[in-house]
């Protein structure tokens, strides 16, 4: 069987999540679990939480492990898949519904794992505004150095930390605000 990576790559997001969204696994689920538990002492989660770009809800699990925030999630594939294995809502807005004004709500904190990094750079901007406007920290996941949001204006980077895989590869963790 082909990789994550390589299928999402050759299918497409929609043609990916269409086929897997029931099924999806992030193969990072131990450095998610281990960054965010580290983490979340930092970030106001008893002012709720979004978790954007939910996948299967692991953030939402890893954070409940600490204690029993409230978490709503949001995305627009797996929105069955996390209300199943979180039992928490999960708003369907995509990177582009989200730029052109779709009602987040408030929060203490929106994490985004394993998503951002997808995101084409000329929509970087508009995505992070309005995730910052849903709550003044956001957190973001990624296999990546990317996305990289202190170099937009008005956007700095307030804290960062990793966990390597199993291949010496780091997932990183970097928190953000305005300012």
């Amino acid at each position: 069987m082909k990789g994550i990576r390589s299928m999402y790559e050759s299918l497409g997001a929609d043609e990916y999540y269409q086929k897997f969204g029931t099924s999806y696994e992030n193969p990072h689920q131990k450095q998610v679990e281990a960054l965010v538990q580290r983490s979340a002492h930092r970030w106001n989660c008893a002012a709720g939480v979004l978790d954007f770009s939910a996948g299967g809800g692991e953030v939402t699990l890893a954070l409940r492990a600490v204690e029993q925030w409230p978490c709503t999630g949001c995305d627009p594939f797996t929105f069955t898949l996390y209300e199943q294995q979180t039992g928490a809502p999960c708003l369907r807005h995509s990177f582009e519904d989200v730029i052109k004004g779709a009602e987040l709500g408030q929060f203490g904190v929106t994490i985004c794992s394993f998503a951002l990094h997808l995101c084409p750079e000329k929509d970087l901007f508009p995505v992070a505004w309005a995730l910052l406007s849903a709550a003044p920290v956001l957190v973001i996941i990624t296999p990546h150095k990317r996305p990289e949001l202190e170099k937009i204006p008005g956007i700095s980077l307030a804290y960062e930390d990793f966990e390597l895989t199993e291949k010496g590869k780091k997932v990183r963790l970097k928190e953000y605000v305005w300012g």
